[in-house]
């Protein structure tokens, strides 16, 4: 299998399946002398994990990250950092009524297609577990473009099926288990994913990132834009479907006269462009909007077929999250980094004596 690599010169490569022994993590190009201990990355990974909360999936994992290499005396060294992340919550019976069968939402069919064989627990590959690697090397450009370039990178639950946030707080993101930076309506979010559950049902979720203190040159134009690579980021997070910068869809109905941001002396006054124009940062907050679909995993029956092509129904057990946007924010942050971070890295390099 190829395609697990991301980046062109900050890398990073993932390992690992969703019952497998261990998620693995490879990280090139960071550059030496950073401050570095696994400190540093726990944070995001606790965010991220599962069984923190009766909405997510019961999984109990405690997705403690080592450093097995790259840093000396807590510092980058600017070679290879190599992370683990061991599984310890497997229950891989609860996967052994679908290894013959196609579970409709899932990889199932596809990976079976394509590979002619297919780890059937958890998803194997296909499953968000996945991410929480993701998570902790995307930690690692998150330190680095706050602590070197004042690049803050923050994301929050804009929506969860029909609520819609109408307040805004960032202080408020932390502290409740959604995301949600509107206070008030974090009670109506309980009632409505207790009621999903008790149903057996899921939906999806719109999450927003934002990356503040940007600065104007980032991304190289043509087929390696900015917002090309954001987009490619976000839709390598498991269950997007969608992705917009700035204004995206609405710019659908607006007008040239609505959409276009005007530049003053000191500054611009709109960011419909969401900080990207011509593929190249324009030193405006980045904005970026997500959407995932509702997760596919349910007790209640579905239509499908079986590796003999006999029709059957379909009841999947195990523990799932009933939205998977929950959980996503800590994801979608690490993607929307190291992205960043890469293309910093290739600004670096190539354009490094330009004052602008």
């Amino acid at each position: 299998m190829s395609g697990n690599t991301i980046g062109k010169l900050f890398t990073i490569t993932t390992a690992g399946e969703s019952h497998g022994e261990a998620l693995i993590g490879i990280v090139d190009g960071c550059p030496p002398r950073l401050a570095l201990t696994e400190a540093d990355l726990q944070g995001d990974l606790d965010l991220r994990k599962p069984g923190t909360s009766c909405h997510t999936s019961q999984r109990h994992e405690e997705d403690l990250v080592k450093i097995l290499s790259g840093t000396f005396e807590g510092k980058t060294t600017g070679t290879t950092i190599a992370l683990i992340i061991q599984n310890t919550d497997q229950r891989s019976k609860d996967y052994g009524n679908i290894k013959d069968t196609f579970r409709p939402g899932h990889a199932d069919y596809t990976y079976d297609q394509k590979y002619g064989f297919r780890d059937y627990r958890g998803g194997g590959r296909s499953s968000a577990r996945e991410t929480a690697m993701r998570v902790a090397c995307g930690g690692i450009a998150k330190k680095y473009l706050k602590q070197v370039y004042g690049i803050e990178i923050k994301g929050y639950l804009s929506q969860l099926g029909p609520i819609k946030a109408e307040n805004f707080d960032w202080f408020e993101v932390h502290n409740n288990p959604f995301f949600c930076p509107d206070a008030s309506k974090v009670r109506t979010l309980e009632e409505y994913m207790d009621a999903l559950r008790k149903s057996g049902d899921s939906v999806g979720a719109r999450i927003n990132i934002t990356a503040n203190n940007m600065p104007v040159g980032l991304g190289e134009p043509i087929f390696d834009r900015l917002e090309a690579d954001i987009a490619h980021g976000m839709m390598s997070i498991n269950a997007v479907k969608g992705v917009e910068i700035g204004a995206g869809f609405k710019a659908i109905t607006q007008k040239g006269t609505e959409h276009r941001d005007a530049i003053t002396l000191s500054g611009f006054k709109s960011n419909h462009a969401g900080g990207v124009l011509g593929g190249i940062s324009s030193g405006q907050d980045i904005l970026v909007s997500i959407a995932l679909k509702p997760t596919s995993s349910l007790r209640l029956p579905i239509e499908s077929i079986d590796k003999n092509g006999e029709p059957i129904e379909v009841v999947t057990k195990g523990r799932h999250d009933p939205c998977v946007g929950i959980r996503a924010t800590p994801i979608a942050e690490a993607m929307l980094a190291i992205t960043i971070m890469d293309h910093v890295m290739r600004h670096r390099a190539q354009n490094s004596n330009v004052a602008s």
